[in-house]
């Protein structure tokens, strides 16, 4: 059967993207979308100023919610953080309980589609326009986002289906549409989970995939020799053997996902991580002056006369679009935990904007600060940031100490693409079978033209479908952080009873 699918896969991909690429349908593809792309984008991005700074109104609802998670949920971000590790390190797994995947799986598979390009570019970028105090306000939005992955990914496994096969189905659009049932809003919950749905689609065709191949295929194309290489103008190529990587891996569904992501998250994280520490290391007198810089950066008497505002927004923009807390997407990973107990996977959850966003993003500013302004003057990084881009910057910081960096961080962006994407793969997917259906018609309907996409991604410069991808992606947020606020009170009462089953002891340590 898996022969097959790859099959129909080759037959549907190669011949025509191959002419569609020789052809240039870029600039048509593009006109199609650039329309529709701009309208998304006005809504999904619309903005108001302050102070002469242009705030994304996205970016508000995403940062409120969650600071009014974590009071309304007694800042379980910080109390709940020790019982966390020890879910996730297994200690109350129980293999008879009901799901798909472990604890620990289900959080390397929601990580692997936040932890990406993102944490390499993204902060390298937010530095560069807002300085290192734009550090601070990342890792406090880090913190408050951790509260807003507890909530959603909680309501993903009390609302889940459990289908026949005993696999699961569940994220926002279970808990939108039943959890407002329960409380007489049905109308209004359908509506929204409808609305999630196609945004989720939308986001696993665009962000959550051609963007990240798009990026992965520049990477390869880089260090196989540019644009005087071997591959130059055969990113067609690249992209038909990323998606026959990916087909193989996402026909076998959550499990199959699983079983790459618990591998392959942990290893690309861990180097990443020790390279960030030996520069660190090498530069170790010097982290001192770099938290200073990053907390009078923060609250700098300048700052406070509008640059200060300018600061937070680029911030707490890095933070919600690398973690995505309030866009509901890994609720959808964590649905298919193997567990009789929600709470305890919204617990769990809790740890993935903590690990994505605090320690990754964090030691990526400090790599960027203390190379960058080290000695040199607070010009210099801004400079650079201009003049190199997000990941180039993020590249040669790390260079400046570790000459051979480079190239492994050009495999570890391919393969947080490959990550990215199989992770959306799924996302898009339970979307896509909440709308149409849980049939096999509509599981491999789906994965052909998500594959289709990947090609599609690594051989255009389609920038129009990747601004519409990424506009999906946060047009996810509004219908799931407004659900958010009518179900909290279940959150609430479920974790304040699971933590009185843990102190009584009715729920204990299993190894």
């Amino acid at each position: 059967m898996m022969k097959k699918l790859l099959a129909v896969f080759l037959s549907l991909t190669f011949t025509p993207l191959f002419l569609f690429s020789q052809n240039g349908i870029d600039e048509a593809i593009n006109s199609v979308f650039e329309p529709v792309t701009k309208a998304i984008e006005s809504v999904v991005f619309f903005s108001f100023t302050i102070g002469g700074f242009t705030i994304p109104f996205v970016l508000i609802w995403l940062i409120v919610g969650a600071i009014i998670f974590t009071v309304y949920m007694k800042f379980v971000n910080v109390t709940a953080f020790k019982h966390a590790i020890d879910v996730v390190r297994g200690k109350y797994d129980d293999p008879n309980d009901t799901g798909e995947v472990s604890h620990f799986q289900a959080l390397t598979a929601a990580l692997s589609g936040t932890v990406g390009v993102g944490n390499i570019a993204g902060v390298a970028i937010a530095v560069s326009l807002g300085g290192p105090g734009a550090t601070f306000w990342m890792i406090i939005a880090g913190l408050f986002g951790m509260s807003s992955k507890f909530v959603e990914c909680s309501l993903g496994v009390m609302y889940r289906n459990i289908n026949d096969d005993g696999s699961v189905s569940g994220g926002p659009m279970y808990y939108l549409d039943k959890g407002l049932a329960e409380k007489g809003l049905g109308g209004l919950g359908k509506v929204l989970a409808v609305l999630f749905a196609i945004a989720c689609i939308g986001g696993s065709f665009g962000g959550g995939n051609m963007v990240q191949i798009n990026q992965a295929t520049q990477q390869f194309i880089d260090i196989t020799g540019g644009d005087t290489g071997f591959m130059a103008g055969k990113g067609w190529l690249f992209g038909l053997i990323m998606a026959a990587i990916v087909a193989l891996i996402i026909i076998g569904g959550i499990k199959s996902i699983a079983k790459v992501t618990d591998k392959v998250v942990p290893f690309m994280v861990g180097i990443y991580i020790l390279g960030a520490l030996l520069v660190l290391g090498y530069h170790v007198a010097d982290i001192p002056a770099a938290f200073g810089l990053i907390f009078s950066g923060a609250f700098s008497a300048e700052a406070m006369y509008g640059g200060f505002v300018g600061v937070l927004i680029q911030g707490f923009r890095r933070a919600a679009f690398s973690n995505e807390a309030g866009i509901g997407s890994a609720s959808i990973a964590h649905s298919a935990v193997k567990t009789d107990e929600p709470i305890s996977e919204g617990i769990v959850a809790l740890l993935e904007p903590f690990i994505d966003t605090v320690i990754i993003c964090t030691m990526t500013a400090l790599v960027i600060i203390i190379t960058n302004y080290g000695g040199q003057g607070a010009e210099f990084a801004l400079q650079n940031g201009e003049k190199l881009g997000g990941i180039t910057l993020t590249s040669s910081a790390f260079e400046s100490v570790l000459s051979w960096f480079p190239a492994v961080l050009s495999f570890a962006v391919i393969l947080f693409a490959l990550s990215t994407m199989i992770s959306w793969s799924y996302y898009g997917l339970k979307a896509w079978t909440y709308l149409f259906g849980e049939s096999r018609a509509a599981d491999i309907s789906y994965k052909i033209v998500f594959c289709f996409f990947v090609v599609v991604g690594a051989s255009m410069s389609l920038g129009s479908v990747f601004a519409f991808g990424d506009a999906m992606i946060f047009a996810m947020c509004f219908p799931n952080v407004l659900g958010l606020y009518f179900l909290l009170p279940n959150v609430r009462d479920a974790y304040t009873e699971y933590m009185r089953k843990i102190k009584s002891g009715e729920i204990a340590k299993t190894s």
